[in-house]
């Protein structure tokens, strides 16, 4: 079969393995659609530092089930499309005896601290294949994507009494607004490209400012009275837009930071104290992430044909992924389909 192997940094390759074959517990998925996510660019630009090489990505993956495995208990059968759940957990550390798994100190993410799905066929285990009646391979391997903003909002514990700042309008991002929206808070998106603001407020977005040819502070005051958003969801990763978020928020405000910065942030501290402010992370999604974006999905809510703006084969993968890393700028979501 083919696979798709991030060798080293800057160089990405299609190469030839056998077949796998299911162990106890695990089923054989046929492929059928896998999308880049910005980990995937940040390994190939060697920037990952979670990342041994060779690394096969993918984590956003939608497929068909080949064969189960022995001793692979399942409600799900032969030839049902599925998605996965890409996370791993130890349910020993601090994290997963507080019921949050999706930050386990030991988690092992496909594709990241472990080889990915961007191949062929994979095993898996059964556990970890989720049913989605009505959603197509493309819909399949864009919930997880979603789920990561999906399960910010939950950290942030947004309510239709909130004004929710979204910092991006990247995939993520997008998956922040759609899931603000969908708990009926007002959304303002804030990008620097027209389009995706466009994009943003397609996926529910009251309002939206660039950044870049806006003056923020004052565009966000006019927004809300000089108070300020209840919540900042912080999805670009950015110095600039980490301090932005603390320094725009409302008094007795929650952060929420989603997006992680490659370089040292310095603050005004005194922010922290004088609006005593909630200042959260959030990490990968919780299965009832999951259920919600496969709901807001099944909806047909959400622009998918917009957010999945390239797609291409596995012959196409190696370029696509050279591509983006050339032109960032121009790519919210790429899939890769292997049918």
């Amino acid at each position: 079969m083919k696979v798709l192997e991030i060798a080293k940094p800057g160089e990405v390759r299609l190469i030839e393995r056998p077949v796998p074959q299911p162990g106890p517990g695990e089923v054989l998925l046929r492929v059928r659609t896998v999308g880049y996510c910005g980990t995937d660019l940040s390994t190939f630009r060697g920037a990952n530092p979670l990342v041994e090489y060779p690394r096969i990505p993918g984590h956003e993956v939608a497929g068909t089930i080949e064969q189960f495995g022995a001793d692979a208990t399942s409600d799900l059968s032969v030839g049902q499309h599925v998605l996965v759940f890409p996370y791993t957990e130890c349910e020993r550390c601090t994290a997963c005896q507080a019921g949050r798994p999706n930050c386990c100190q030991y988690n092992q993410t496909l594709g990241v601290q472990r080889d990915g799905a961007l191949a062929e066929y994979a095993c898996l285990p059964a556990e970890k294949l989720i049913a989605a009646p009505g959603l197509t391979d493309r819909d399949l391997a864009l919930v997880e994507p979603l789920t990561v903003g999906a399960h910010a909002v939950a950290r942030g514990q947004a309510t239709e009494q909130d004004t929710v700042l979204v910092f991006g309008c990247g995939a993520i991002g997008l998956g922040v607004i759609a899931a603000a929206a969908s708990r009926h808070a007002r959304v303002i998106a804030v990008d620097i490209d027209d389009e995706k603001l466009a994009l943003g407020e397609k996926c529910g977005a009251a309002e939206s400012i660039n950044s870049l040819t806006e003056d923020l502070n004052t565009r966000v005051a006019e927004l809300t009275d000089g108070h300020g958003p209840h919540l900042v969801i912080e999805a670009v990763g950015l110095p600039q837009t980490f301090r932005a978020s603390v320094n725009l928020v409302a008094f007795a405000g929650r952060v929420v930071y989603v997006g992680y910065a490659k370089a040292a942030v310095e603050y005004e501290t005194k922010f922290f104290v004088m609006k005593e402010l909630d200042i959260r992370g959030s990490r990968n999604a919780l299965r009832r992430d999951f259920d919600a974006v496969i709901e807001m999905l099944q909806s047909g809510s959400l622009p998918v044909d917009e957010i999945v703006n390239r797609s291409t084969n596995l012959a196409g993968a190696c370029e696509a992924m050279e591509q983006w890393s050339a032109s960032p700028q121009q790519v919210t979501k790429i899939h890769i389909t292997l049918d």
